[in-house]
């Protein structure tokens, strides 16, 4: 006789696929195992660097430049190449188109070969301890460079740097840097081949609500005074031993318009600029430099003193027409464009 259904053996468990198992574990909570490698994500893919590429085209010098620049070595430098070249016709530019040059910029080292000239300029620089900054530069073709060392004076936010040219020709440079300027003390030759010694300097002080500065080097002086509130700049300048007296003044009206005014009394010649602001990437100036005789009008769109990536279609664009004033056919219009692009 056979025995009951519910006493008979259990029949062997089907093989699990992976909705099985996936049920199992919903019925059965406990730890999950481990993800299996069929269902690890792949590995990230090795991005390649980003390409910048920028050209700009000057009407009036009618030359082509053109900058590429990428990143290399994991970020850490970044590799630029310019090339430059003249468009013919008349009116050309007399001067020679720049040599292509290459250079691999990094934090602390840089790399410019000159590629017409076979020649290379190494720079460098290196803390070699806390309170000394080492740099030094190399003109591989010259086969001479510059070294200089830079400490701070303790505590204070003093500073002296010696320097000298390698190889080594004389006294080296010594400069004592201050926080309103620097005097500096340097061999110097003379036209008959004697030496001597040459200080030159620049100070900054506060005075009467606006800022002084001395200038002094190769035995002239140039002291410059300047005022400078939200509506009004006046800054008079005077040159010695020529005794050469100038002075600027600029008005902003609004915060769009603004006139600047210069005069040289020994001379007699002046210019002045008017400048209107539309909006961030569009402006336009007006002026007129007697010196030349020369009136002119320019247009920019894009900020002229901004980056090129911060603008509209990464794109500058500059239109400036010149009236000279003894001869009014003569009138040129020249433009200058300058586009950056991404890749």
């Amino acid at each position: 006789m056979a025995a009951p259904a519910l006493l008979s053996a259990p029949p062997p468990p089907p093989p699990m696929d992976e909705d099985a198992s996936a049920g199992a574990h919903h019925a059965f909570p406990g730890p999950a195992p481990p993800p299996s490698p069929e269902g690890a994500p792949p590995p990230p893919r090795r991005r390649r660097p980003a390409v910048r590429v920028t050209s700009e085209f000057d009407s009036d010098a009618r030359l082509f430049s053109h900058r590429l620049s990428c990143r290399v070595m994991d970020g850490l430098a970044k590799l630029r190449v310019r090339v430059h070249h003249g468009v013919g016709g008349a009116g050309a530019a007399a001067v020679e188109p720049p040599p292509p040059e290459v250079a691999l910029l990094a934090r602390n080292f840089s790399v410019a070969v000159d590629t017409v000239a076979r020649s290379a300029m190494l720079r460098g620089a290196a803390d070699l301890a806390g309170s000394l900054r080492l740099s030094a530069k190399h003109d591989t073709k010259e086969q001479k460079g510059e070294v200089a060392v830079r400490a701070n004076l303790g505590d204070s936010p003093c500073k002296i740097e010696l320097s000298s040219v390698v190889p080594p020709d004389g006294l080296p440079r010594t400069a004592f840097i201050f926080p309103n300027g620097e005097v500096s003390v340097k061999q110097k030759y003379l036209d008959e081949g004697d030496r001597i010694l040459s200080v030159n300097g620049i100070v900054r002080s506060h005075v009467l609500n606006g800022v002084c500065t001395a200038l002094y080097s190769d035995n002239e002086m140039n002291i410059k005074y300047r005022y400078k509130d939200e509506e009004l700049s006046f800054i008079p300048s005077l040159s010695l031993p020529s005794n050469s007296l100038s002075f600027a003044f600029k008005r902003q009206f609004t915060p769009s318009d603004k006139l600047s005014y210069r005069y040289q009394f020994d001379t007699n010649y002046w210019s002045a600029i008017y400048k209107h602001k539309a909006s961030k990437h569009v402006k336009w100036k007006a002026g007129y430099e007697s010196d030349q005789r020369l009136g002119w009008a320019s247009l920019w769109v894009g900020d002229a003193g901004g980056k090129t990536k911060e603008v509209p279609m990464k794109a500058k664009v500059q239109l400036t027409l010149k009236v000279p004033q003894d001869n009014v056919k003569n009138s040129a219009i020249m433009f200058n464009v300058k586009k950056r692009w991404d890749f």
